[in-house]
């Protein structure tokens, strides 16, 4: 991008190195990790180093205390320290002699430590900060809290009117969420995003199992992005890609630990008393899952895509809450809602207080009162629990169907 975005999580990275001597920060590649470390040792007297240079992993595996005590009193950032998880023991040792706030602030590629099993080891010595791509609020720039925002006030809710058009939200899901391609026309982007799934398929999840059968993978991520904001149905995945049934999950493990996969699971109101439910499976960045599904921008204007839309645009709404999510006033889970019924919700936010908010995503301009059945089943069963229950469409004004039940264009999520 043409400009540094600030990020949201900036000021808890802060608050989080003034209390602890190390701070991971995680998420997949080119969501910006590198950039904000940097940002957070701007102006001070840092060492920064990469280990996605050959020379200097070299170096760290010759000597790795020697490699980290060239740092001083200075705050260390070593970027990518997945590529030499040896490394985090060596921290450990550094760490326990000295436990002097913010002396080291680590990046790794999503789940990559936990996935080598070694990042145990700083178990009680570092903070973990969760990163993910640019949310709309960081790229508009707005204070986007949607859970902290209905849980101050609703009564507001009917009054909201917004510009923006199924195209525009055509456009936005398109673009993702990477901070690298947000200026880049559609083909440019296209082939930077071929060429980013190509590093992860042969390089990353390569140097994670050295079996993966890099096919079989884009076979199963085209899959993942067919079904957006799906349940996750293993057998349903293994007959589609080949891939034998007993290795499924070992694949989708390592997906989500570079980052590219996640998912939503099933929610239930009563801890002790289970409901059947599957995992809601996405591909958290829009335009990657835009791409593997070969749907271009222009196809997700027209109302024949109409099935594609919805799902692509419901995963993009879970992709922004999964974001809020690491910085909202209002701290909450994310979750799917069916009950053994077949009653279900796409999203529920539970708050730590145990209330919740039910959202509905959908792709039509306009509201009826059967967009409204679902939320209005949870709000029976619920009672004072149910703060709200919202239908989040591509229209351009807020609605209020009933009693804690309200209709919102998509963009309320980050403008409201």
């Amino acid at each position: 991008m043409s400009s540094l975005v600030k990020r949201h999580v900036e000021h808890l990275a802060r608050e989080l190195m003034a209390y602890s001597p190390g701070l991971i920060i995680e998420g997949a590649r080119q969501v910006g990790k590198s950039t904000l470390a940097g940002q957070l040792v701007d102006g001070s007297d840092a060492l920064i180093v990469t280990l996605d240079d050959q020379q200097v992993r070299s170096a760290a595996a010759e000597d790795m205390p020697g490699f980290l005590a060239q740092a001083g009193r200075r705050t260390m950032v070593i970027d990518e320290i997945q590529r030499l998880p040896e490394l985090t023991l060596a921290v450990k040792s550094s760490i326990d002699s000295d436990r002097t706030a913010g002396r080291f602030i680590l990046t790794g590629s999503a789940s990559l430590l936990r996935a080598r099993g070694l990042a145990d080891s700083l178990a009680g010595r570092v903070l973990r900060l969760q990163l993910y791509g640019l949310s709309q609020g960081e790229l508009h720039p707005r204070n986007d809290d949607f859970a902290a925002r209905l849980t101050a006030d609703t009564d507001r809710l009917p009054e909201y009117r917004t510009t923006t058009t199924r195209a525009d939200y055509a456009a936005l899901i398109g673009r993702g969420a990477y901070p690298e391609v947000q200026d880049l026309p559609e083909t440019a982007r296209r082939r930077w995003l071929d060429s980013y799934l190509d590093r992860i398929v042969r390089r990353d999840l390569a140097d994670l199992r050295r079996e993966i059968n890099p096919a079989r993978t884009e076979s199963l991520l085209r899959a993942l992005a067919g079904n957006q904001s799906g349940e996750l149905v293993k057998a349903r995945l293994a007959a589609a890609t080949s891939i034998p049934a007993s290795t499924v999950t070992s694949y989708l493990d390592l997906l989500h630990d570079v980052g590219l996969f996640t998912t939503i699971p099933p929610w239930t109101p009563n801890l002790a008393k289970r409901e059947v439910g599957r995992q809601k499976s996405l591909i958290v960045d829009s335009a990657l899952a835009t791409r593997l599904a070969r749907v271009t921008t222009d196809q997700l204007q027209r109302l024949d895509h109409g099935e594609a839309f919805g799902g692509l645009l419901e995963g993009f709404v879970g992709a922004e809450l999964l974001r809020q999510q690491t910085w909202t006033a209002q701290e909450f889970q994310l979750f799917h809602y069916r009950d053994r019924d077949g009653l279900e919700v796409d999203f529920v936010l539970e708050l730590t207080g145990g209330q919740v908010i039910a959202i509905e995503v959908k792709g039509s301009t306009s509201f009826n009162r059967n967009q409204f059945h679902r939320l209005r089943e949870i709000r029976e069963r619920f009672g004072d629990r149910f703060i709200a229950g919202i239908v989040l469409n591509t229209g351009t004004t807020g609605y209020r169907y009933g009693d804690r039940l309200y209709g919102l264009p998509v963009d309320a999520l980050w403008s409201l």
